[in-house]
């Protein structure tokens, strides 16, 4: 995450306040948890207190550990949120060349949309999913090939691909534009 602006900072503490409590409520302690998602325990500490910068990676594998959507660990108790492209929340990979932004999350479906960005010229490789987890990419701007086990498919703008996230699966950018991309993740959790 970004901790440049007084928002994010606030979205930074809130994070782990809500990641404290969900620890608390699985009745788990900070090295249980650990072993669980291979995030180390000063990591996890850490984050807990706010102190630290987490990637996309890191909160996959405590959400996936906890066996929670992604989204949940940013919860609000607001009837009504709203989500500018370019404002608040931006959670950004490891090397920057991807960034999110939620859109929605519907705890009762389990299910949480996202605005994605892919840089020019470069891939995402994303951690692991919730185990049965279907995942829906439609393209905004730009082109793209998604990889989805050993199947490439490239997908233009409006273009959507929904697939099973038990494989793996890839993002690459093979052009000079930033590509930006809706995706939607149903959990079966």
């Amino acid at each position: 995450m970004n901790l440049e602006t007084d928002n994010t900072k606030q979205v930074v503490l809130q994070v782990g306040g809500v990641l404290r409590k969900l620890r608390k409520e699985k009745n788990l302690n900070l090295e249980e948890l650990s072993a669980l998602s291979g995030v180390s325990k000063l990591t996890l500490g850490n984050i807990e207190r706010g102190e630290t910068n987490p990637t996309i990676g890191v909160l996959w594998k405590i959400s996936k550990s906890l066996s929670i959507p992604l989204m949940a660990l940013f919860s609000t108790e607001s009837d009504v949120n709203l989500f500018r492209a370019g404002e608040g929340l931006r959670i950004v990979g490891e090397g920057n060349n991807w960034a999110i932004e939620p859109i929605s999350q519907n705890v009762n479906n389990n299910m949480e949309m996202y605005r994605a960005y892919l840089q020019p010229n470069s891939s995402y490789y994303p951690e692991k999913h919730h185990h049965n987890t279907t995942e829906l990419a439609t393209v905004m701007s730009g082109t793209i090939t998604i990889k989805v086990n050993d199947e490439s498919y490239s997908l233009n703008q409006y273009d959507s691909i929904s697939f099973s996230t038990n494989g793996t699966h890839s993002y690459t950018n093979y052009t000079n534009d930033v590509v930006v991309l809706h995706i939607i993740l149903k959990y079966a959790i």
